[in-house]
């Protein structure tokens, strides 16, 4: 069973739900995982558990031998599609660039090409003795980030 064999399936039931598939994985022993996410408010058990149904109404897990696994796309992953990007602008990010910094940013924007970001980090300026607080706003193309996920903040 391969991720391909079951996008029709899942996308159908996600999209039923107000939902979308942001990811599928298959392992070779069968595990399979979806991932869903909503446009606009949250992933709930009950469009979970209808994606599952339809999973397990469409392919016999005797025949086929999987375990399946219906989620939502947690605080802990990276954006993986361009809908999670749009449902972020104006919140803050953690973005990893390939380049080896790691920003805490605001999400300005997205297209299909990159991201627009806002962030402060304190450097050096000519001039005065302590670093200042420093305004950035840059826009990256997909391409030069590792990942980009929501940021939590506990304060």
């Amino acid at each position: 069973m391969t991720a391909k064999d079951i996008t029709p399936v899942t996308e159908a039931a996600a999209n039923r739900q107000g939902c979308y598939v942001v990811d599928i994985t298959v392992t070779r022993d069968n595990d399979i995982t979806v991932v869903l996410d909503k446009e606009t408010g949250t992933v709930g058990m009950e469009d979970c558990i209808a994606v599952n149904d339809a999973v397990l109404a469409a392919f016999d897990r005797d025949v086929e031998d999987y375990a399946l696994t219906v989620t939502s796309a947690g605080l802990d992953l990276p954006f993986k599609d361009i809908r999670q990007y749009r449902k972020a602008i104006g919140s803050q990010v953690e973005v990893l660039v390939r380049d080896g910094r790691k920003l805490i940013a605001t999400l300005l924007a997205c297209d299909e090409t990159g991201v627009s970001l806002a962030w402060s980090a304190k450097e050096a300026v000519d001039g005065q003795k302590k670093k200042v607080l420093v305004e950035h706003e840059e826009t990256f193309p997909y391409a030069v980030l590792n990942a980009v996920r929501p940021h939590i903040d506990f304060k």
